[in-house]
């Protein structure tokens, strides 16, 4: 590893020889200056680590050295080794995006451990992520092999998505590729798990399961409504538990984040069937028949999450809520995004107002389409990058950010996760069969049963049955579901794109957030 070198600026540095002879003896180079001046021409021409600086200098305080040197090199760390204590000279100091901050008469080993958290925090943080992840590795198998129910299986992915997070800290591409292994085994064994209990979980004699896309308002939702405070609930289309943790720091600026649960999507995971499901209060099934005019199914013509504020007045209606003041908006475009800004205010009246916004669905679309975006997305942490992003430009922040000072809360979900496909399976279908890739219904589909989960009967499932015979089949783990007819060319064309409709952790549980205002 290359030596580090530092500067080390103070009028009396005299009186630290031993100072500077002890970071020598840790293997650090330590070049000293009495004044700003010389300190600010050497690192004009020299490679610097650190800068080591006292305040109050002759001739150029210590506060205007700073500023001089972030001209020259913006991202130079810089610690301020000072006496004075004044709550006035830390703010500026802080201000002016030092590293740390250090009152003298300083101890070598607080100089020697600031410099180790600015130089080797990220190999120190890299080496611990890999060692606590080889610790809970065994917890984590222990764990998928103990036959979890429906809450452990959520405790799982949270565990399984914290440990994708942290790898980003890590080099060891290794132990990223244990991670992503022991990922795919949970896969497997998850859809074992919905394999043979999803019908037990939906159908009409279901009496336990967990809460799902048909009863998520009524248990994580409805309960949270209080008189006086506005709810917004607000639902990210296609948003993977990750890409919250990606955009949570943002709205932890602004907002307490009370409760971070998950629920599990329906079947198929995909928009026109969960959030009709979750407005709707019913299942898919529930919906046509009540509704049998507006529901529609894959193949008829027409927009499909066209009705979802009236499915959901009548849910309200069903559980004696219609009192309540609610307002729906939703945003699939940059204009709505910034009608919302502008008529955000106007929504504090209410006791639920209703924001869906369609984002990460076209993006995920969008990238399948794009080369470019194929570029920018190409994996899973740059996707949660890409969504951080967004979020934190977009018109949905900027409105939210307008009534953060008001006393509200927010319950914050989506609709259903994606998961990005490697392995193609073959499906042979009539004309009639659906072109999803990650589930398919129609008549006389053929496909090999272990490579998906089947409904000869879509009623089992919760679904309409779309035409006589028709059957669903949904696509397991990071599986798509391809046509012989140019199957080459389709294989290659969606490899490694985000799709969702099918059976996997990333599709299907995904993150119900309760917050409030700071």
């Amino acid at each position: 590893m290359a030596i580090a070198k530092i500067i080390w600026v103070d009028d009396e540095i005299d009186s630290l020889q031993s100072q500077k002879m002890f970071l020598e003896n840790k293997g650090y180079e330590v070049q000293t200056f009495t004044n700003g001046f010389d300190a600010i021409d050497y690192v004009k021409d020299n490679l610097v680590d650190v800068v080591l600086i006292d305040e109050s200098m002759p001739g150029i305080t210590g506060l205007e050295t700073i500023a001089k040197i972030k001209e020259i090199k913006q991202a130079l760390p810089i610690v301020l080794i000072t006496k004075n204590e004044t709550e006035n000279l830390m703010d500026e100091a802080i201000g002016s995006q030092i590293s740390d901050y250090l009152i003298k008469p300083v101890n070598p080993n607080q100089v020697w451990l600031s410099l180790k958290k600015i130089i080797d925090n990220r190999r120190l943080v890299a080496e611990k992520t890999t060692t606590s992840y080889q610790q809970q590795f065994r917890h984590l198998f222990t764990a998928l092999n103990s036959n979890p129910d429906y809450n452990e299986w959520m405790d799982i992915y949270k565990k399984l998505v914290y440990w994708e997070l942290e790898m980003q800290k890590s080099d060891s591409p290794e132990m990223q590729e244990v991670l992503q292994s022991q990922k795919s085994e949970a896969n497997t064994e998850f859809f074992k798990f919905v394999s043979k209990n999803y019908a037990g979980w939906v159908g009409p004699k279901s009496t336990d399961g967990p809460v799902m896309s048909h009863n998520l308002f009524q248990f994580k939702v409805l309960p949270h409504v209080e008189s006086g405070t506005p709810l917004f609930f607000i639902l990210i289309d296609n948003l993977r538990f990750d890409q919250w943790k990606s955009i949570q720091p943002i709205f932890a600026e602004s907002f307490r984040i009370l409760e971070e649960e998950s629920f599990y999507s329906i079947l198929p995971t995909a928009t026109q069937y969960c959030r009709n499901a979750i407005f709707a209060g019913l299942m898919p099934i529930d919906i046509e028949k009540q509704f049998p005019v507006l529901w529609k199914n894959d193949e008829e013509e027409g927009g499909k999450n066209l009705n979802e504020e009236q499915f959901f007045k009548a849910q309200l209606k069903r559980l004696g809520k219609e009192d309540l003041k609610v307002s729906y908006t939703k945003v699939v475009n940059n204009q709505a995004g910034l009608d919302l800004v502008n008529n955000i205010h106007n929504l504090m009246n209410n006791d639920i107002n209703v924001i869906v916004y369609n984002f990460v669905d076209m993006l995920s679309h969008a990238r399948t389409e794009m080369e470019v975006l194929k570029e920018l997305a190409s994996d899973e942490m740059s996707y949660r990058s890409i969504t951080a992003s967004w979020f934190e430009h977009s018109p949905l922040h900027q409105a939210l950010k307008k009534i953060a000072d008001k006393n509200i809360k927010i319950v914050l979900a989506t609709d259903h996760g994606s998961v990005r496909v490697k392995t193609p399976y073959k499906v042979v279908g009539d004309k009639q069969t659906t072109t999803n890739l990650r589930y398919k219904h129609g008549r006389n589909l053929k496909y090999e049963p272990k490579e998906v989960l089947a409904f000869k009967d879509p009623r089992e499932a919760g679904l309409p049955v779309p035409t006589i015979n028709s059957s669903f089949i949904f696509a397991k783990e990071d599986s798509f579901l391809c046509y012989p007819n140019n199957y080459n060319y389709y294989v290659n064309y969606y490899k490694n794109t985000f799709q969702h409709g099918g059976v996997s952790l990333e599709e299907m549980i995904v993150p119900v957030i309760k917050m409030q205002s700071k």
